[in-house]
């Protein structure tokens, strides 16, 4: 990639493409763009614009430019932690300077009340990776997964990444969201509306305002994202009845903080319309449907009086389980639940280990993404649920099982009276068997009717690493669900 290239643009009054005036703070101010045809991988490229106004000529030259995919990574903290704090960071950075022709790109913190036609601050301009821009500080220079998962790509593409940083750390998805999203979820709000005032904004349609929405005109391949942390200010007790979802009458789940109920809505439809305005604001360079993958929230504390996490991991997926899904199609996720970090020094919100988490993206993008259908993304998920004489349910998954422990306190079945389906109650059941690609769990301590099954429903359902069931190929850990939903009728 050494030979230097030249493309050279000859912008005159004639070729201006969507030339419009914005008003501003500062008067008028002309604003055109120019679309180049698509250019293959590669580079280096020298690119000149030039524009010629009576006899006055104005040229803008832009050197050292790879053409390459680019992916967006946005969310909060943990997608804000920087290479100096994960595991092993002094080997991570050491590896930076072998990776020219990956280029990192950072956007300011900054919020706005409207949506701006541009970035109002850039933290990182189009740098190639160095160890102070990628471990400079706690949670102020690039992200480490986002790092990661452009490293992982280009090992395997070995063609120029362009990673672009959007994050601020404690955000809700309500600041990241639109006002057409929050019309669509029934958020009600007006302009200066905010939930909760800790760490970062919490202004509805900030830092979309600010942070993406300035994006909109670059051609990216996809995106990554890990928000959805609920702080301990936030939690409340959770009465949510057995099987209900999204009841804002509810005291107790309708988080009118967090709207934690809403967000099986509020994350589909931030996701679409990214999708769509990225499309648009790219004259079609962006696919309308490009690849989102996502991370599904890890661990925070062992013990807590509500379950408002194992929800949030619930409506991640929009209330499927799994990702991609028919609400939400073309992303993939990545299950994080097995990844805590009791000893974080950032906090065991904060797990260290984002290589895992960054490798995981890494697979559901290669996956979805590039179109390597041979790719298993995905840990093992129920597929059939049998009951077998009242007195055993067998589990059949998608993948043959690595079965680590036979836990007798992750999975629970609904236990009903026979004759009032409205006295329920979520009893722990144990495995008791398994096979190639199922198991069984003994039903000895319901001897009612069965309504439904869940797994994994705690904030911290194991150990580093140390969940009972992944799949033997893959080793990639199954994820959090509950059958029947709306989805899925088993029983």
């Amino acid at each position: 990639m050494a030979r230097r290239k030249f493309l050279c643009l000859f912008v005159g009054v004639a070729l201006l493409l969507d030339y419009r005036f914005c008003k501003g703070g500062l008067g008028n101010i002309s604003v055109w763009n120019v679309s180049l045809e698509p250019v293959g991988p590669g580079g280096p490229f020298l690119i000149i614009a030039e524009q010629t106004y009576f006899r006055r000529v104005d040229k803008i030259v832009l050197k050292d430019v790879y053409f390459g995919d680019i992916w967006l990574c946005g969310g909060q903290s943990n997608m804000a932690m920087t290479v100096s704090q994960i595991i092993n960071a002094s080997e991570e950075l050491s590896l930076a300077s072998r990776y020219p022709y990956i280029r990192l790109f950072q956007a300011g913190l900054r919020e706005s009340y409207h949506e701006l036609n541009d970035l109002d601050s850039i933290a990182v301009q189009w740098s190639i990776p160095t160890a102070e821009i990628l471990g400079n500080g706690n949670f102020t220079s690039f992200s480490a997964v986002c790092w990661l998962f452009g490293r992982y790509l280009y090992d395997k593409l070995q063609y120029p990444i362009g990673l672009v940083e959007s994050c601020w750390g404690g955000t809700p998805i309500e600041a990241w969201s639109s006002k057409r999203v929050l019309h669509k979820c029934e958020i009600s709000f007006s302009i200066g509306s905010q939930i909760f005032e800790k760490n970062g904004p919490h202004q509805y349609t900030v830092l979309w305002n600010a942070m993406i929405y300035p994006l909109r005109r670059m051609a990216i391949t996809g995106t990554i994202w890990y928000q959805g942390i609920v702080p301990d200010d936030w939690r409340i007790a959770n009465v949510v009845p057995l099987f209900k979802k999204g009841s804002r009458d509810n005291p107790g789940e309708a988080n009118t903080v967090l709207h934690t109920a809403q967000y099986n809505c509020t994350f589909p439809a931030m996701i679409e319309d990214w999708r769509q305005i990225f499309h648009q604001g790219s004259g079609g360079a962006t696919e309308a449907d490009f690849p989102f993958g996502f991370v599904q929230l890890s661990t925070d504390h062992h013990a807590v009086p509500d379950d408002s996490f194992p929800w949030i991991r619930w409506h991640q997926t929009a209330d499927f389980g799994y990702a991609p899904n028919s609400k939400m199609k073309r992303t993939f996720m990545a299950v994080a639940m097995d990844l805590g970090d009791e000893e974080s020094p950032y906090g065991v919100i904060h797990p260290r280990d984002k290589q895992d988490i960054a490798y995981r993206l890494y697979l559901g993008a290669r996956a979805v993404a590039y179109g390597e259908t041979a790719v298993v993304f995905q840990g093992p998920f129920p597929k059939e649920v049998q009951l077998k004489n009242s007195r055993e349910l067998t589990i059949t998954y998608t993948e043959e099982l690595t079965v680590l422990e036979l836990r007798h306190d992750l999975f629970e079945v609904c236990c009903c009276t026979t004759w009032d389906l409205s006295n329920c109650k979520w009893l722990f059941v144990p495995i008791v068997n398994h096979s190639i690609n199922t198991l069984s769990l003994s039903l000895s301590q319901c001897h009612q009717k069965v309504t439904g099954i869940r797994y994994a429903w705690m904030e911290w359902p194991c150990d580093l690493k140390k969940c009972p069931l992944y799949g033997k190929d893959s080793n990639l850990p199954a994820s959090t669900f509950m059958l029947p939903s709306a989805h899925n009728g088993v029983f």
